[in-house]
């Protein structure tokens, strides 16, 4: 059986993609970028956002339904290394910054 790795976000794209993938027969392994921690999070904060801990749940809660594997990344130190520095740093140094 061939194997597949999906970038699970929680959200519908990437479960229908792991569902199909599963119903065609891959062995499917859900994977989750951890990029960011807000150490303190607003209200607004607790609706269903990018890189929220719901929305981490909701990548492990779809895997656990499809009976597949899931694995969460630690990526913060790559990402603030290699995204949110050199992006504050190009707009701080007027440039328009591209984050990804």
């Amino acid at each position: 059986m061939d194997k597949v790795i999906v970038g699970m976000s929680g959200g519908v794209d990437s479960s229908v993609a792991a569902l199909l993938l599963k119903e065609r027969g891959y062995e499917v392994i859900g994977v989750t970028l951890h990029v960011w921690s807000n150490p303190a999070p607003s209200p607004l904060d607790r609706e269903r956002v990018c890189c929220a801990v719901e929305a981490v749940g909701d990548a492990i809660e779809v895997c656990e339904r499809l009976g597949i594997a899931h694995r969460l990344v630690d990526a913060r130190e790559a990402f603030t290394s290699g995204v949110i520095e050199p992006f504050a740093d190009a707009y701080l140094n007027g440039r328009t910054p591209n984050p990804c």
